[in-house]
């Protein structure tokens, strides 16, 4: 059985979110066709787990199901240049201000100073307006073209780290859910990769009702926990929207005892983030810095699909918080045993 959080002090160490994992099962591609993932199912009550394919989704949930995807749109947010001097520079969008002026991080930070500009372009360079450290404001200094435009027309896809390669043309759709719209995302919500148009078609004949919402990704969702105690662990705030008709529908489900299944931590976090003193979700913008550990109670979401995620990570950490930390590393290990995929590109899991 698993231990209560409250009463257990490993459940709080970071180094309780540790396990191994071979570096060939790091996914560096997608599979050739989207729903082709393999599907882990736990069941945290029971602890048991099953093989499945993604495919078998539909038959996996219920009719009346309420499936909440995170419909946020991955930016080509890293811009690659050269700085004045020659040298080579890296500039990943984090956040936009205004129209032309962003939130970045940038790298060498020691060498881009206020005042530095970096050529990413013909007719588009950068200019670091102020800020230490790694993360600076930065002004586009654009000719004939938006600042949408030169992003679209000059970004490259920011590829988590551990895909050791350069991106690709590829990368712009698949890197993205086919549901995505609003951009603002540095990283996809990556258990939303699995899904097609017409697994979306079966899932709806089925039964189960869709509902959106968007939660911009940030650079967060890379950064280790280094905290000893994981409740310690801080997030930057995230942007988030919950349209009106998502928390009509969620308000829904839940009085009528409909499970609602998030489609990923990032879907979780904005509809835990959203609640009321009541338990409702209220509609409407917001930022969030949830983390979420074991001991957190979860009161807007039944189950949750999402993909396997880097140790002493803030995601695993909120998978354990819904399953159990020893179900949800036990479970790690079958899919280690078994060859699963591991990451952005991989394999997904499943936990009602």
């Amino acid at each position: 059985m698993p231990t209560d959080p409250q009463t257990d002090p490993i459940q709080h160490r970071v180094e309780a979110y540790d396990f191994d994992l071979p570096p060939d099962l790091i996914a560096q591609e997608p599979l050739p066709s989207r729903d082709a993932s393999r599907l882990l199912v736990l069941d945290r009550g029971r602890g048991t787990l099953a093989h499945r394919a993604f495919t078998d989704l539909p038959e996996l949930l219920q009719p009346g199901d309420l499936l909440v995807t995170n419909r946020s749109r991955v930016l080509p947010a890293r811009l690659i240049g050269r700085r004045e001097g020659g040298g080579a520079a890296e500039i990943l969008l984090v956040r936009r201000r205004e129209e032309d002026l962003w939130e970045a991080m940038v790298r060498p930070g020691r060498r881009l100073r206020e005042g530095a500009v970096v050529t990413i372009g013909p007719g588009f360079a950068v200019r670091v307006e102020r800020g230490a450290g790694p993360q600076r404001l930065v002004r586009f200094l654009v000719a004939g073209l938006s600042p949408q435009a030169a992003i679209e027309r000059h970004g490259h896809v920011p590829l988590p780290p551990y895909i050791r390669r350069a991106d690709t043309r590829a990368d712009r759709d698949r890197y993205q859910t086919v549901y995505a719209r609003e951009a603002g995302s540095i990283a996809a919500p990556t258990a939303g990769l699995h899904f097609t148009p017409e697994l979306l078609d079966r899932l709806r004949t089925r039964g189960v009702e869709r509902a959106e919402l968007v939660l911009h990704v940030g650079p967060g969702t890379f950064r280790p926990v280094e905290a000893t105690d994981v409740r310690d662990h801080r997030v930057d705030p995230e942007q988030f929207t919950i349209p009106d008709d998502t928390a009509a529908a969620v308000g829904r489900a839940r009085a009528e005892g409909r499970r609602v299944v998030a489609v990923g931590t990032t879907a979780t976090r904005a509809l835990e983030s959203a609640l009321d003193a009541s338990g409702s979700v209220r509609p409407g913008d917001g930022e969030t810095d949830l983390v979420i550990v074991p001991g957190h109670r979860f009161r807007a979401v039944d189950a949750l699909l999402t993909n396997f995620h880097l140790p002493r990570s803030s995601l695993l950490l909120l998978v354990s918080a819904f399953a159990a930390r020893e179900r949800v590393l036990s479970a790690y290990a079958e899919a280690v045993r078994s060859h699963y995929r591991f990451y952005s590109y991989g394999d997904a899991m499943l936990v009602v």
